[in-house]
C-alpha cells in the first residue's frame, strides 16, 4: 500500500501541473525512484503583505516531496525581495518592480508560513519543514562576493531573457539591478545545497541560474521543477502584479467569489493547478465538459474546493451558500461579511483596495470604469469619488464580490 501511495505522489509530481522539467522528467524519476534523500525549496518574495492563490502551485509540489520523506525547504526571500524580480509589464514604470525597505519586507513576510500551513504540512513530527531566510547570507555578502560571482555570467546571458528583449524592442530602460536577481537567487542553491528548485514557469530563467551555479560551485545537477501559470484568455498571468489575484488573506465568501468570476476555459488547468484532485479526476473533469455539462456546475465544485481546501469544508459551504444567495436567489436577508476601516472618508479606488477588492489604485480604477463597482446597489462610475463610510448600510460590490463597510470600532 504504501509503495502504491508513493508512486502515484511520484507520478503527481512529474505530471500534475508541471510546464516542464529539467533535465527531463524521466532523469527526476529515476533520482525519485533510488531512495535517495534530496533537498527541495521554493522561494517566496515578501512582495505584498499575503501569498495569493498561484503560489499554491509550488506549495503542493513542496508538500508532495515532503509526504516523500525529502528534505524540504521554504524559503523566503527577504533580501531577493528588497531587489525586486522584473516584471515583464510593457509599463516603463511597472516594468522593474519597486525597491522595498527592509522595514517593508519585515511587515509583508507576517503571514506568510502561517498562511502556507494551509497547504503544507509545516509542522509534520515525522518530516517537519525548514524556513529559512536568505537576508542570512546575502547580508554577509561583501562587494568583492558579488563581483566574484557575477563574473559567472555574461550579459548576453540576461539578455536572453524575453522581457528584456522587449524593452530593447521598445527602448525601455533595463537597470542593473535586475541583473543582480538571478544572481541572488541562483546563489540561494549554492548556499542550501539543493537538489531540486520549484517555482512558476515565469521563474524559469532564476531556476537555470541557479542550476548553472550548482553545477560550478557544488558539481552536481539541480533539478528544475516549472509550474504551469493561471492565465487569462489573453494570456494575461493571473497574480499580484496583475492585480486579479486571489488572496490567502481573503474571506472565504471572497475567495469562492473570485473564483466564480473565473473565465469557462481556465476551470480544467484550475482544477489541475490550484487543487488537491488527482490525474483521474481532472480527467474526468474534463469528460465532464466535453460531453456538454453546465461549465457553471464544474465550476461552483471548483470554488468550493479551493475554498475548502485554503480554508476549511465548513467556510466553504457557508460561502457557497452565501454566493447563491446572493448572486442566484437574490436573497438580502443573507447576512454579508463586514470589513472595518479606520477612515470615514475615502476615494473609491482607495476603498477597493482597503478591502482586498483590488491590489494597486490603477487596478481599481479600471473595475470602476468597466462598470463592476456598485455601492448599496447603484453602479459608480468615478474611481476617486469620496465615499462616505458612515453610511448605513454601505454594501460595497466589485463583481462577484460583496462586503458590508463600517468605521473601525
Amino acid at each position: 500500500m504504501e509503495i502504491k501511495k508513493n508512486q502515484e505522489i511520484i507520478e503527481r509530481i512529474l505530471n500534475k501541473g508541471v510546464e516542464q522539467i529539467l533535465p527531463s522528467k524521466e532523469a527526476l524519476k529515476k533520482k525519485l525512484l533510488s531512495g535517495e534523500r534530496l533537498t527541495i525549496y521554493q522561494g517566496f518574495d515578501p512582495t505584498a503583505p499575503t501569498l495569493h492563490i498561484g503560489h499554491t502551485v509550488g506549495m503542493r509540489k513542496l508538500e508532495d516531496f515532503r509526504k516523500l520523506g525529502h528534505r524540504v525547504i521554504f524559503l523566503i526571500g527577504d533580501f531577493t525581495g528588497r531587489i525586486g524580480d522584473p516584471s515583464g509589464k510593457k509599463d516603463a514604470r511597472a516594468s522593474a518592480r519597486e525597491v522595498l525597505t527592509k522595514e517593508q519586507v519585515e511587515e509583508n513576510m507576517k503571514k506568510y508560513v502561517g498562511q502556507a500551513s494551509h497547504i503544507i504540512d509545516v509542522n509534520n513530527k515525522e518530516n517537519p519543514v525548514e524556513i529559512k531566510y536568505n537576508s542570512e547570507w546575502h547580508s554577509e555578502l561583501k562587494f568583492e562576493d558579488v563581483i566574484k560571482l557575477a563574473t559567472e555570467f555574461t550579459v548576453q546571458q540576461m539578455l536572453k531573457r524575453s522581457m528584456y528583449q522587449q524593452r530593447l524592442e521598445d527602448d525601455r530602460p533595463i537597470y542593473l539591478n535586475e541583473f543582480l536577481y538571478p544572481l541572488m537567487q541562483g546563489y540561494d542553491s549554492v548556499i542550501m545545497d539543493v537538489d531540486v528548485e520549484v517555482g512558476g514557469n515565469d521563474q524559469l530563467f532564476n531556476m537555470l541560474a541557479g542550476r548553472d551555479m550548482v553545477a560550478n560551485h557544488l558539481n552536481k545537477e539541480k533539478f528544475v521543477v516549472a509550474g504551469k501559470l493561471l492565465t487569462t484568455s489573453d494570456g494575461t498571468k493571473m497574480g499580484k502584479s496583475e492585480g486579479n489575484m486571489v488572496s490567502l488573506d481573503d474571506t472565504p465568501e471572497n475567495i469562492y467569489g473570485k473564483i466564480m468570476s473565473f473565465e469557462d476555459s481556465a476551470i480544467i488547468l484550475a482544477f489541475e493547478i490550484l487543487t488537491n484532485a488527482g490525474l483521474d479526476e481532472i480527467k474526468e473533469y474534463e469528460e465532464r465538459l466535453e460531453k456538454g455539462e453546465n461549465p457553471m456546475i464544474l465550476k461552483k465544485e471548483l470554488a468550493y474546493r479551493i475554498t475548502s481546501e485554503i480554508t476549511s469544508e465548513k467556510d466553504a459551504t457557508k460561502a457557497q451558500e452565501f454566493f447563491e444567495s446572493i448572486f442566484q436567489k437574490k436573497d438580502t436577508e443573507v447576512e454579508i461579511p463586514t470589513i472595518q476601516v479606520k477612515e470615514k472618508m475615502l476615494p473609491l479606488n482607495e476603498l477597493l483596495v482597503e478591502v482586498g477588492f483590488a491590489t494597486s489604485k490603477s487596478n481599481a480604477r479600471r473595475l470602476v470604469e468597466q462598470g463592476a463597482v456598485k455601492i448599496n446597489d447603484e453602479k459608480k462610475d468615478t474611481y476617486n469619488t469620496e465615499i462616505d463610510i458612515t453610511t448605513s448600510p454601505l454594501i460595497l460590490k466589485a463583481g462577484k464580490h460583496i462586503t458590508k463597510v463600517e468605521i473601525q470600532k
